[in-house]
C-alpha cells in the first residue's frame, strides 16, 4: 500500500523556505517519522506550517529548568514520506553539530537562504562609531562549522560574493557566518524579490530601507 503524505516534496519556493527553517530551528524525531519545529516567535511557527501546508495545532512548550515557562511554540507532525525525503537531501536527526551540505537546487538556494535566517540568522544595522555612517550585517549562527563553510560557497558560486566571514563564538558554541554592508545589500535584494511569500516581517523590516523594489506586508 502506498504511504500518504501530508508535504509535498516537488521543489518550490515555499518547500525550499521551509528546508531552512528545518535546517535552523527544526528537528528530525529518531522515531523515522515526526518533524518538530521550534521558535519563541508564533509568526514564525505560522509561517513554517503555511509553507508547508500544514493544519496542526501550535502548541507551547518549555526549555531549561522551568517546566511552567512555557515560552516557546511548537508545531509536530508525522509523515514518513517528507521524513525520508528530508534524509536525502542532507538533514538527519540531532544534525546541530554535524549538518553539512543540503541538496536544494540553485533555483530555490535563495529562498532557502531566506528561511535559515529568519530561523537562526540576523539582519542588524547600527552606526560605525568613526565614520558615523549606517551600517548592515547579515549573520546566520549554527553549531556546524561545515554548514556555513557551504552556505558561504554556495553564495560565492550563485551571487558571486567571496567577502563573507565566519567566526567561532566559544563562549556560546557557535559559529556566525557575517556579510559587511556592501554585500548584505546585495544579498537582501536576492532574499526579498518582488512577489516573495514566505519571510518573517520582523527581520524584513530591518532590511526594507535597503530594498530597491518594496514588498507588500
Amino acid at each position: 500500500m502506498r504511504r500518504l503524505s501530508k508535504v509535498s516534496t516537488a521543489w518550490s519556493p515555499a518547500l525550499a523556505y521551509a528546508i531552512g527553517l528545518i535546517a535552523s530551528d527544526g528537528n528530525l524525531s529518531p522515531d523515522g517519522r515526526h518533524i518538530n519545529f521550534t521558535s519563541k516567535d508564533i509568526e514564525l511557527v505560522k509561517l513554517f506550517k503555511a509553507s508547508l501546508n500544514l493544519n496542526n495545532k501550535i502548541g507551547r512548550k518549555s526549555r531549561g529548568a522551568d517546566p511552567s515557562n512555557k515560552k516557546y511554540f511548537v508545531v509536530q507532525f508525522g509523515d514518513i514520506n517528507f521524513y525520508e525525503f528530508l534524509q536525502t537531501i542532507g538533514l538527519m536527526p540531532a544534525k546541530s553539530k554535524i549538518l553539512c551540505n543540503i541538496l536544494v537546487p540553485d533555483k530555490y538556494f535563495i529562498d532557502f537562504l531566506r528561511g535559515c535566517i529568519d530561523g537562526d540568522g540576523n539582519i542588524g544595522t547600527f552606526i560605525h562609531p568613526q565614520s558615523k555612517n549606517a551600517q548592515l550585517r547579515i549573520r546566520l549562527f549554527s553549531a556546524s562549522p561545515k554548514f556555513l563553510h557551504w552556505i558561504k560557497k554556495k553564495v560565492l558560486n550563485l551571487a558571486s560574493i567571496n567577502s563573507g566571514w565566519i567566526e567561532n563564538n566559544a563562549k556560546h558554541r557557535v559559529y556566525i557566518l557575517s556579510y559587511a554592508k556592501t554585500d548584505s545589500i546585495i544579498l537582501l535584494n536576492l532574499m526579498y524579490y518582488p512577489r516573495v511569500e514566505y519571510f518573517l516581517k520582523r527581520k524584513y523590516n530591518k532590511a526594507r530601507p535597503f530594498i530597491r523594489q518594496k514588498i507588500k506586508c
